[in-house]
This record gives structure tokens, C-alpha cells and sequence, in this order.
């Protein structure tokens, strides 16, 4: 069912407690979806840089919201010497207001670089009440131990850890390191579009983009190395060839729970919920927007035991970018197009 198809580039989803959805548009748009679909525009977003990957990314709610009502924005941004970076910021929403208020930038990713893509940008509350935010390699190619994404004086191809307010919790891994930056929770991500919490366990599950292949999902753990570039299961984009060594061959990096390893045709994932609605079947079951492949995947989940049981809305060309649950047990979709619609998908 469409619920509306005036969208430009949707890239987040939240849901609020009267049942609107709140929708950021890769542009710069922030809009909300009325539960009839009646779309208003939103003031108060902040500017971003829209080039390549970057512009408006992610949304998430206060744990309490609307009291706090602070909505939170990942997206990205560009300094005076035209280097990019991703940003994490909040702004108070009135469920009545017209617009964001009072937005105050919390957190910066350093450092910039020269690159419009792995953004990453995924934000959620973890079952500790702290905001996970995931930043993405920026597309470095120098496949070796000094990449990025393995040093931990960046917080790039990281995910990273905040208290409510942007600062950062006491417990956070690296906190004691000199030679860590403090925001990092886990490192060794490539490009990571994808963040949820499970229901029941209360366990952090993320996804990212492989190179060719190797795109994985993967259970948080924290000061977890989940290896890339110097484990995975990917290869070149040119070549073909193994990039690093199998995760299996680094006892020190965290083993993703699945993966598409090279060869296999992989699944570029961007949005990840896991379902807790009134549907039955669909009960525990991890849904992925898969982008080139244009589909929807449902994975049944067994503890850390990944299986994919269908592909859903595989007839239509669509990007999907952003999946979660909606207020009336259906699944909520974005599709990544101009105009993108926004779907609700129930069983038969």
C-alpha cells in the first residue's frame, strides 16, 4: 500500500507515538507523514552537503519522545576547504510544530576528508538509552593494518557511542586509551547503513557494504575489531582479488554473523529493523533493504544463526533504502528514487 510517493531520495525513518512517520530526504528535506499520508515540510533542518553519498541521512527519537521531543540527525557536511564529514545533531519537535527548534550540532566525525561517500550515517538508541551512531570508511583503497577503519585515532569506519546530550558515556572502550578517540564503541567497518536492536535480547545488530562482495551483518561488541580491510570476505572491485584474510583467520576481529563472501553476487544493505509487531510469521525476523539488487530481504534469526527466507518486493526496480516497523504491525518502506514512495507492506 502506497502511503505517499511525493518523497525526493527518502533516506531515514521514525515513527512517532500518534503514528506519523518522520522522513529525511537525501537533499535536505525533513518531512512528516501524516498517518493518512498528508506530508508536511519541516523547518529548522540543517544545512548539508548533497553531493555523491552525503546530504540528510538518518533520523532517531528520544527514547521518552515526546517529552524530551528531541529528534535526532545524522548527515553530512562539508568545511571551507570543501572536505566532508558526518555530523550528529538534535532538534526539539513539538508533535504540533511546523518545524525543528532550538538544533544544536553534538558530534563531528574527524577527521574531514576529501571524498563524497561512506557516510555510513546510520543513528539508534541502544537498549542502554545511548546513541549509536555509524560512520563509514570514507572509501579509502589502502587495503593494509593503517587503513581508517583500523586506527583508532579517527572515527572513521567506526561506530560510535554518546550519552543523550552528545557527550560521551564513562564507559565507552577506549575512554582510557591516549591514543583512541573516546566516541568509539567498535571499529573495522567499511560503510555501515544499517543499525537495530533486538527486541528481545537487547542485542545491537548492524550491517555494511562489502568492496566487491563481503557485505556482511554483524552483533555490536564493544571495543569489538570487526577486521575490514584486514579480515573479510570480500575482493577488488578491479580485480577480484582477496582483500586482507578471511575473518575466520584473525582470532582478534569479531566473525560477522552472516555474510555474502566473494563471488556470491553479495547484498548492498542500507536500513534494518527487526520485527516485534502483531504479525506472527514475521515474528524475531530481520528485514534489509537490499539496493542494487532491489529487494527487500527477510532472514530468519536463531540466536547468532542468520538464515535469508525471502525476498520481498523483488518486482519493482526498487532501491530500498530504509525499512522499519510501523504503528499498525505493517512494515514501513522507502524507496530510494525522485519521487520515492513510502509503502506499508502486511502479509497477504
Amino acid at each position: 500500500e502506497t502511503i505517499t510517493d511525493d518523497l525526493d531520495q527518502p533516506w531515514g525513518l521514525a515513527v512517532t507515538p500518534d503514528g506519523s512517520v518522520l522522513v529525511t530526504e537525501r537533499p535536505g528535506g525533513f518531512v512528516r507523514v501524516a498517518p493518512d499520508g498528508t506530508t508536511a515540510r519541516l523547518d529548522g533542518a540543517p544545512e548539508v552537503f548533497a553531493g555523491g553519498q552525503g546530504g540528510l541521512l538518518d533520523v532517531a527519537l528520544h527514547p521518552d519522545y515526546p517529552d524530551p521531543a528531541w529528534v535526532y540527525l545524522t548527515y553530512a557536511v562539508a568545511n571551507d576547504a570543501g572536505e566532508t564529514t558526518t555530523r550528529l545533531g538534535r532538534g526539539r519537535l513539538a508533535p504540533d510544530a511546523t518545524g525543528l527548534a532550538d538544533f544544536e550540532v553534538l558530534h563531528s566525525a574527524a577527521p574531514y576528508v576529501e571524498s563524497n561517500g561512506h557516510f555510513g550515517s546510520r543513528v539508534a538508541f541502544g537498549p542502554d538509552r545511548r546513541v549509536y551512531v555509524t560512520v563509514g570508511d570514507r572509501q579509502f583503497k589502502d587495503f593494509g593494518p593503517d587503513h581508517v577503519a583500523q586506527d583508532l585515532t579517527t572515527d572513521l569506519g567506526a561506530v560510535l557511542r554518546f550519552e543523550p546530550d552528545g557527550s560521551v558515556p564513562a564507559d565507552n572502550p577506549f575512554i582510557d586509551d591516549p591514543d583512541a578517540r573516546d566516541p568509539i564503541f567498535s571499529y573495522g567497518h567499511r560503510n555501515p547503513q544499517g543499525l537495530a536492536v533486538h527486541p528481545e535480547t537487547g542485542a545491537v545488530w548492524e550491517h555494511e557494504h562489502g568492496e566487491q562482495d563481503g557485505d556482511e551483518i554483524n552483533v555490536l561488541r564493544q571495543g569489538g575489531n570487526f577486521g575490514w580491510p584486514v579480515a573479510t570476505e570480500a575482493c577488488t572491485y578491479d580485480g577480484g582479488d582477496p582483500i586482507g584474510v578471511s575473518h575466520r583467520d584473525r582470532p582478534d576481529v569479531v566473525d560477522p554473523v552472516h555474510v555474502w563472501p566473494c563471488g556470491s553476487g553479495g547484498f548492498p544493505p542500507s536500513g534494518l529493523t527487526v520485527y516485534d509487531g502483531a504479525v506472527a510469521a514475521w515474528q524475531g525476523d530481520l528485514f534489509a533493504g537490499n539496493l542494487a539488487g532491489g529487494y527487500l530481504g527477510r532472514f530468519d534469526v536463531n540466536g547468532r544463526e542468520v538464515t535469508e527466507v525471502e525476498r520481498l518486493l523483488g518486482d519493482r526496480g526498487w532501491r530500498i533504502r530504509a525499512v522499519t516497523v510501523g504503528p499498525d504491525a505493517g512494515l514501513l518502506v522507502a524507496v530510494d528514487a525522485d519521487p520515492g514512495p513510502l509503502v506499508r507492506l502486511t502479509p497477504a
